[in-house]
């Protein structure tokens, strides 16, 4: 009879104790992380009356069971589900981070390292990264100041916030990149000033400055070349005034002095404009000009280029000096379409004649005026009016004829001076002799071949053959690097030198200014501009060339910055801590450290969602892991994770408990009216 009370007993006790597991698992439903638990019962002592007994085969009896009596159940095991991964709950407050997988964060009281899933941090006053919770220091790796990279090996308290964090230093920039395409019909780089580019980088203190580059045709195709105009700071003043130097190439230089030699045979033009006598001495070069070339005005004048019967009229054959006035006459012919388009005549079809109307201030039109063949004199006359289109300094000496389809046909007299003294001819030509004299070869080349030197190219004769063929040299001269590609492919081939892709702009420790005072340059450094990825290829006359600081890759390594001052901070999935700068630089400030155990579910809690190793779950090792070394564990921030009670679960086993709990107190109430009843009957 007792031990059925007992058991009744053992019953409640260990129904209370499963109550207050699930009572703990209900309460903790919002706690961040938490690890629901459940209850294993079992069965309590037995107490055997009759012992188990085997068959004898003396006797021919069989073998009986014992005889044994429960004492109840107990508590068994009280489990964690601490490898269940709770719900993500979304904060958006960046130092919140849940752990995906089976890992634990590290934190330290400062005396003993504790194990949690709670990932809702916060910075503290002295910049730590902490639990929000209890201000335990979150544990992980250091960053190695020399390569930028994570320092494994023993955890040490994370300082985010600190001074050198705070802001990061200037970098002068030490790469530079050029890409795009360079087209060989793109008219800037045959003009004088060449296609010009810029490139902007900094100095060791972080100060932006403006290098001006030009790219050159040069004679051979896919050949050109690369020169440094100017270097302007961000304020667009030249360093050159900035320091006071005479040059900028007592600031910087970009190659070298160059000259590129190429000697070719030239001949006279075909269409007889140059003659050659090589029979006079020394020989001589006739040049023939067109009358636009050589009367000041003429190609001004519309009415030349519709003239015919043109002829010079004064002076007279001979050596005619410069500015000398010149007479010309001709006829010419002008139809209906061009009287009424090009000089606003009207043409009366009934009359045979045309009308004239003067413009007023306020738009209108005067009267019309009919121009008669005999107004060759006056305002209006035919010479007033046509002088409007390009016809000034015209007389009409004659009058105007007036055909039935309304042509108008007229001679007239027209004046010029002439641009430089010439020979005139006695059929009206104008032209110039030229001996072949040393003094006159730069002459010769430019009126006879068409040759001018410039800046970067200069001309020289060889010698000249009886037919008037010359040998002639070019020297194209720079100062720069040479920039070559492949003309099959239009590949990049060379720049500066042979298999060489970048060149250097270098920068002088010192220069000397205009006073004779010393100027420290040692701010800047020097930078090697990558031209390998150009291709001179078509691109409809147009160069998309551009330069850019850094190497181009993913990282562009070595464009240099201004002082950067902090703006955000980010925790990556394998726990890297990265700080984002107003420079646009990203700076890696530690790693967030996990460790793992080979039993997880034998860590003790120790309040405020903390675990603490014991010698079931095994030791910690002080090092811990990178979350995503075995591929299967990441963090994720702006999130945490949610407690992993199941309400409904907790709910029914709650009811389970209830009905087990009333059950056993059943059996306490029916013992004891047993009970009674036996002392019932001493009456």
């Amino acid at each position: 009879m007792m031990r059925s009370l007992f058991s009744g007993v053992s019953g409640l006790k260990t129904h209370q104790t499963r109550m207050d597991v699930i009572g703990n698992n209900i309460a903790n439903v919002n706690t961040v992380a938490y690890k629901s638990q459940n209850m294993i019962f079992s069965d309590l002592l037995y107490q055997t009356t009759q012992a188990a007994s085997g068959a004898n085969a003396a006797t021919g009896r069989g073998g009986i069971n014992a005889r044994q009596i429960g004492l109840g159940s107990k508590t068994a095991a009280i489990n964690t589900a601490i490898t269940r991964q709770g719900s993500a709950q979304s904060t958006n407050n960046p130092w919140d981070v849940m752990i995906s997988g089976e890992a634990f964060f590290i934190v330290n009281s400062g005396s003993q390292n504790f194990f949690t899933r709670d990932g809702s941090f916060t910075i503290d006053g002295s910049g730590n990264l902490v639990m929000a919770s209890t201000g335990y220091r979150v544990m992980g790796w250091q960053v190695d100041e020399e390569t930028g990279e994570i320092e494994s090996g023993p955890v040490s308290a994370l300082q985010i916030m600190n001074t050198r964090n705070l802001t990061v230093d200037a970098e002068a920039t030490t790469l530079a990149n050029v890409s795009g395409i360079l087209d060989k019909n793109c008219t800037d780089v045959h003009s004088k000033a060449g296609l010009v580019r810029t490139l902007s980088f900094y100095d060791a203190r972080g100060y932006l400055y403006t290098a001006q580059f030009s790219i050159h045709a040069l004679s051979q195709d896919g050949n050109y070349y690369v020169q440094l105009d100017d270097i302007t700071d961000s304020n667009g003043v030249s360093l050159k005034d900035y320091y006071n130097v005479n040059d900028i190439s007592q600031i910087a230089t970009f190659g070298e002095a160059q000259n590129i030699f190429e000697t070719k045979v030239y001949g006279l033009p075909d269409d007889g404009s140059v003659e050659y006598d090589s029979t006079t001495n020394p020989p001589t070069f006739k040049v023939n000009y067109q009358y636009g070339e050589i009367l000041d005005g003429f190609s001004d004048n519309v009415m030349m280029s519709m003239a015919e019967n043109l002829q010079v009229t004064a002076p007279g054959a001979g050596t005619v000096a410069k500015d000398t006035e010149v007479t010309m006459t001709g006829s010419v012919t002008l139809d209906k379409k061009i009287l009424q388009e090009k000089y606003g005549l009207t043409y009366d079809e009934k009359e045979k004649a045309y009308y004239y109307a003067e413009k007023q201030a306020d738009g209108s039109y005067g009267t019309p005026i009919k121009m008669t063949d005999d107004m060759i004199t006056g305002d209006p006359s035919w010479a007033s009016i046509l002088g409007k289109l390009g016809g000034t300094g015209m007389t009409i000496p004659n009058p105007v004829t007036i055909d039935d389809k309304g042509a108008v046909t007229l001679t007239f007299e027209a004046k010029f001076k002439t641009k430089e003294e010439s020979v005139l001819s006695a059929t009206g030509n104008f032209g110039v002799t030229i001996q072949d004299t040393p003094d006159n070869r730069a002459e010769i080349l430019q009126r006879a071949y068409g040759l001018t030197s410039t800046d970067n190219t200069s001309y020289s004769i060889n010698y000249i053959t009886p037919d008037g063929h010359a040998s002639i040299t070019r020297n194209e001269h720079f100062v720069g690097n040479s920039l070559v590609f492949d003309t099959k492919t239009g590949k990049f081939d060379y720049v500066g030198a042979a298999e060489q892709n970048a060149v250097t702009l270098n920068f002088m420790g010192n220069a000397t200014d205009l006073t004779g005072a010393t100027v420290d340059l040692g701010h800047f450094s020097d930078i090697s501009i990558d031209f390998s990825t150009v291709r001179n290829v078509n691109n409809g006359k147009t160069s998309t060339v551009t330069y850019d600081n850094g190497d181009g890759g993913e990282n562009n390594l070595g464009s240099g910055r201004k002082v950067g001052a902090l703006i955000g901070v980010e925790i990556g999935q394998d726990g890297k801590i990265r700080a984002s700068y107003d420079n646009g630089l990203s700076k890696l400030l530690g790693q967030i450290a996990v460790t793992k155990f080979a039993n997880a579910a034998g860590l003790a809690k120790a309040g405020n969602n903390l675990y603490s190793a014991t010698l079931n779950s095994g030791e910690f090792d002080g090092t811990g892991i990178d979350i995503t070394s075995d591929g299967e564990g990441s963090m994720e921030s702006g999130v945490l994770e949610m407690s992993n009670v199941d309400l409904a679960g907790e709910f029914t086993e709650m009811i389970t408990t209830q009905r087990g709990f009333q059950a056993n107190s059943r059996i306490i109430t029916t013992s004891d009216s047993m009970l009674e009843e036996l002392v019932n009957l001493k009456r």
